[in-house]
């Protein structure tokens, strides 16, 4: 028997399809279970027309045998089967396929929903295989041929016995290695495992024998095995269905077992769309993040089907960043596949999909934010901090997207959060500003000497007491036109046009004092002012520029910027109705070391107030010494 040369160019061509295209070596299974449900689905739209053929959709089928006293694994299918011309030119040839010829001319005149494009499909057997035999028998002839082949070597053709119309591939696979155990092929559990990931959703049955357990009540009784023919695919895909045929409960099932999760989420979108871009969308929504959500370890993507088989486990290019959090499926039809099917080739449908989709998550979550409170707060506690980095990472873009659905725990009715919009609407008529305040927490922010006078004005303060909150909004800028304002900058514009004057008095009056100070500091500041925003407490700091003390702590703690620190240009602000300050215009007339040593202390103790480290502990301890002797 001739054993002929594979039609395309060379050997080399062959071990690229082999060792090249494929990421992962079980992909084989799907391609060949692909190829199986592409042949019973020619002749069930054969059989539409010809009503001899005398099969339903019911009787169509695909068998998986695994064989581990031989090394084989077959796929066998009822489909329409090869003849030898058919081998020759879709098996003898790299890259042919019949089923990309029979899309365009299927005799119903549809675009029939056939799996396989490329024809290479079929050589990723070799991948496991050391040989590989197809044995097929046409529909509509008594004749039955065998083509076989062991890779590179080229192939043989011959007639053989076959009963029935359809194909099997035998596989009979590698030795185990070191590096690679090629009998798991043989598994039950394995070969289930990889149908329900890849190919769960074939539209016709995919049957194997599958052994059961029995363990008797009976103490020392032999465990009872039997054997079972099962379907192991699930066939017709949850999205796929109508929405009034499918409960919460079902929904949630398929959630908790699809994507490992413990718990129910907390919401569900389930889409269908059909134009520009055409695809089924099954997101969900967790109740909480994942143990590595906020970790560089996490993966983010949805997972991606072509009419049912699964392509890809984890999209990337479907989820922005701030919704990373979404689980979920899309199918399509329509997405242009790389030659493997494991990739997608990046163009205009995947990126009108990915919009839609953020579009959905949007307005899920405005939908919840608006009638479900307790359920958006609860999944805010979760997931909020994305949102935030998202605006933030995005320098601004994704603002328009995500700067409803931000919260943020404010002064007004104890701390509880509220979003952008309910602070705007309750603004007082004379504010123009949005107020924030920075700290580690509620209460930090609290005794904050600045927040005293802010509070009797009546004004509702934001609480930021994450890292990312301020960096945020920097680059949003303003919400509804109302620019962000920090409680620690210099220029809060609180007093009247009365009170400013008295400050413009009392300040010139003590400039000279003013600048003692500032020079006594040796650059520590930008300068020492009188301030207009303290009650009770003697003296603050406030920052004057982009760079806010709270973002120089936050940027100084970061281990990448450790010996190329960060400075906030600060202002030392003293209060002029405090005791204190008459003390230090005494000193200045009187004794300006004094003075000095004052300036330190109370410099000091600002940078204690707002959580900063204290630049030389030594010299403020001796002088705290020196002022209780």
């Amino acid at each position: 028997m001739e054993t002929k040369q594979f039609k395309a160019e060379s050997k080399r061509l062959l071990d690229m399809m082999i060792n090249s295209i494929y990421t992962h070596k079980e992909i084989f299974l799907r391609e060949v279970i692909s190829n199986a449900s592409d042949a019973i689905d020619k002749l069930y739209f054969k059989s539409l027309t010809d009503t001899s053929i005398g099969m339903s959709k019911d009787d169509f089928k695909i068998d998986i045998v695994p064989d581990k006293e031989a090394g084989t694994l077959t796929i066998s299918d009822n489909g329409i089967g090869m003849n030898d011309e058919d081998l020759e030119n879709c098996l003898g040839t790299i890259a042919n396929s019949g089923s990309l010829a029979f899309k365009s001319d299927n005799e119903l005149g549809e675009d029939v929903d056939i799996i396989g494009q490329f024809g290479v499909g079929f050589y990723s057997t070799f991948m496991v295989a050391k040989e590989v035999t197809v044995i097929t028998k046409p529909f509509g002839s008594d004749k039955a041929y065998k083509w076989q082949s062991n890779g590179v070597d080229g192939y043989t053709i011959e007639d053989c016995e076959k009963e029935t119309t359809g194909t099997d591939v035998i596989l009979t696979l590698k030795d185990d290695t070191d590096d690679e155990k090629y009998s798991r092929y043989l598994d039950q559990y394995q070969l289930q495992t990889l149908v329900r990931k890849y190919s769960d959703y074939i539209r016709f049955p995919i049957k194997m024998d599958v052994e059961h357990t029995h363990y008797p009540d009976e103490e020392g009784a032999e465990p009872e095995v039997h054997v079972e023919n099962e379907i192991i695919n699930s066939m017709t895909p949850i999205w796929k269905k109508n929405k009034n045929e499918l409960d919460d409960e079902q929904y949630n099932n398929f959630y908790t077992e699809k994507f490992m999760d413990y718990m129910p989420p907390l919401t569900h979108i389930h889409s269908k769309n059909e134009g520009t871009a055409t695809y089924d969308a099954l997101l969900y929504i967790p109740s909480h993040a994942p143990f590595d959500y906020y970790s560089k370890d996490y993966e983010k993507g949805l997972q991606l089907y072509s009419s049912g088989v699964m392509i890809m486990e984890k999209c990337a290019d479907l989820l922005p960043d701030y919704f990373s959090f979404v689980k979920g499926l899309v199918d399509s039809e329509d997405l242009s596949l790389n030659i493997s099917r494991e990739m997608l080739q990046h163009d205009r449908q995947l990126k009108i999909i990915a919009k839609n989709i953020e579009r959905s998550i949007k307005n899920e979550l405005t939908k919840m934010l608006k009638n479900d409170r307790e359920k958006y707060e609860k999944f805010y506690d979760e997931f909020g901090l994305q949102f935030k980095f998202g605006i933030y990472q995005s320098y601004g873009s994704a603002k328009d997207t995500l700067e409803d659905l931000l919260m943020f725990s404010s002064s007004f009715d104890n701390g509880k959060k509220v979003t952008l919009a309910e602070y705007v609407d309750r603004m007082k008529e004379d504010q123009d500003c949005i107020y924030y305040a920075c700290g580690e927490t509620r209460e930090r922010i609290e005794m904050l000497p600045v927040f005293e006078k802010i509070k009797d004005k009546g004004y509702e303060v934001l609480y930021f007491t994450q890292d990312v909150d301020e960096f945020a909004i920097k680059v949003m800028m303003n919400y509804k036109e109302k620019q962000f304002k920090s409680i620690s900058d210099t220029d809060l514009n609180l007093d009247t046009e009365e009170e400013k004057e008295e400050t413009k008095k009392t300040e010139e009056e003590n400039k000279d004092m003013f600048e003692f100070m500032t020079k006594a500091l040796e650059g520590k500041v930008k300068n020492v002012k009188l301030s207009t925003k303290l009650k009770s407490y003697p003296v603050c700091l406030s920052s004057d520029g982009q760079v806010t003390i709270e973002m120089e702590k936050v940027l100084n703690s970061m281990p990448q910027n450790e010996g190329n620190q960060v400075k906030a240009e600060k202002c030392l602000e003293l209060n002029a109705s405090h005791p204190v300050f008459e003390k230090l215009k005494t000193l200045f007339d009187t004794d300006k070391d004094k003075l000095t040593d004052y300036t330190k202390l109370l410099y000091s103790q600002a940078l204690l107030i707002e959580g900063l480290s204290i630049e030389n502990p030594v010299e403020f301890a001796n002088l705290v010494c020196d002022l209780m002797v």
